[in-house]
């Protein structure tokens, strides 16, 4: 599946990644992690907090995939609202969504300090402004229940955005306690240290089949090497659903650039997280090298040709935008790209077990707070393999869609 159309940012920040060997022999394992991108590697990590015997493979070489296109931004606010969460499953799950996701920002922090490559994690405040007046009920609806249930959030009115911004919104959320990463560090780092603990690592390696022999779980590769392990877990990406359509999967493209670095950010204290109310949203941050990176402008479209084909008019138009909100700094797009993005109908995450796929777990981090999303999937799946459980694993199982929505 091609994933990703244009020139990345990522890979430039780590020239010389750690280069693994494709698999060529059969082995054992208790283990196996299919894919080596953000999710793989979370799942790694919280597996060898315990010692587990794991053999991770990609068919590619670490996280370029999905993981080398995605901009980093944690947050504990999603895609979809407390609001809208709270009315489509409780007041109690709503919330533990958004608590999930606040521990998760807070987690990344130690993950990034503890291991050797330093994924340049650093807190960012965020302010998450009303694209049009219309918005501003909702957004002050959001604001009062994120504020009842603690979250580190204060409204701004319009003349507080114009006293702070080189811009105007008639109205913003601005909150306390996010963060930004490079995701491409993460995952290559948290891998690297899993190979120091035990775990054996094959890139360009194509998993094809699988099969139950004997209680135990048979992979089987595209050379023909077989791996037999307990359990499989997938952290495929978008790329899932190849193997079986998800019916609560919804496949987009979304496109991003990365600006020359910025000497002075005039008008944006902080350099704060930014994003809007609109859906599709635009959403900016900044580099640790001192750049500005913009998503947004997803559509419905996901064939390549197409992709390609509008690629270099999604660039100018994101840049177009962030020169909109900030006409004093002198922009330019040295890198942009267009990739495969997949959320969900009802906003969540999926992890755990799927129908037909005895003795497999996966972890799919379907929205537009990716990293976030596998570090919880990381920890549901980690817990369900030793454990067999995990508190929260229904809030996220494929089975959720026979859930109602809860009158407010």
């Amino acid at each position: 599946m091609n994933l990703v159309t244009g020139k990345l940012y990522w890979p430039e920040t780590l020239p010389n990644p750690t280069r693994y060997p494709e698999l060529s022999a059969d082995m054992m394992c208790d283990v196996v992690i299919v894919g080596g991108g953000e999710a793989g590697a979370l799942c790694a990590y919280y597996l060898m907090q315990h010692d587990v015997d794991i053999v991770l493979v990609d068919k590619r070489q670490i996280a370029q995939g999905s993981s080398s296109a995605n901009t980093g931004l944690l947050q504990f606010a999603n895609d979809k609202s407390l609001t809208s969460c709270m009315h489509s499953f409780g007041e109690e799950k709503g919330v533990r969504f958004y608590q999930l996701c606040k521990q998760a920002v807070d987690q990344l922090e130690g993950i990034s300090q503890s291991i050797g490559i330093f994924p340049d994690y650093r807190r960012r405040d965020c302010l998450y402004y009303a694209s049009q007046t219309d918005d501003i009920k909702a957004l002050q609806l959001e604001y009062q229940n994120l504020k009842k249930h603690g979250f580190p959030v204060r409204y701004l009115e319009q003349t507080e955005v114009e006293k702070r911004f080189s811009f105007s919104k008639s109205g913003a959320i601005y909150s306390t306690g996010d963060a930004e990463i490079n995701p491409y560090k993460l995952a290559n780092g948290i891998i690297e240290d899993a190979t120091r603990k035990g775990t054996r690592v094959f890139n360009h390696t194509e998993i094809v089949n699988y099969k139950v022999e004997a209680g135990d779980t048979v992979i089987l590769t595209k050379k023909g090497n077989r791996i037999r392990c307990k359990r499989v877990v997938f952290a495929t990406g978008y790329e899932t659903q190849t193997m079986k359509r998800n019916p609560n999967a919804i496949l987009s493209t979304s496109s991003a650039i990365v600006t020359n670095p910025v000497e002075a950010f005039l008008g944006w204290p902080g350099t704060c997280l930014i994003w809007e109310t609109a859906r599709p949203y635009l959403y900016i941050r900044t580099s640790w090298e001192g750049r500005i990176i913009v998503g947004g402008l997803d559509e419905p479209n996901v064939e390549p040709q197409k992709r390609d084909a509008s690629l270099l008019g999604k660039r100018d138009q994101l840049l177009k935008k962030v020169q909109e909100l900030f006409p004093q700094i002198p922009l330019q797009a040295d890198y942009y790209w267009s990739g495969t993005f997949a959320g969900t109908h009802d906003g969540l995450p999926i992890f755990g077990e799927q129908d037909g796929y005895p003795n497999c777990l996966f972890s799919l981090g379907y929205g537009g707070n990716g990293t976030v999303y596998a570090t919880i999937g990381g920890q549901i799946i980690a817990d369900m393999i030793l454990k067999g459980s995990h508190p929260d694993a229904e809030l996220f199982s494929f089975q959720r869609s026979e859930h109602e929505t809860v009158p407010m």
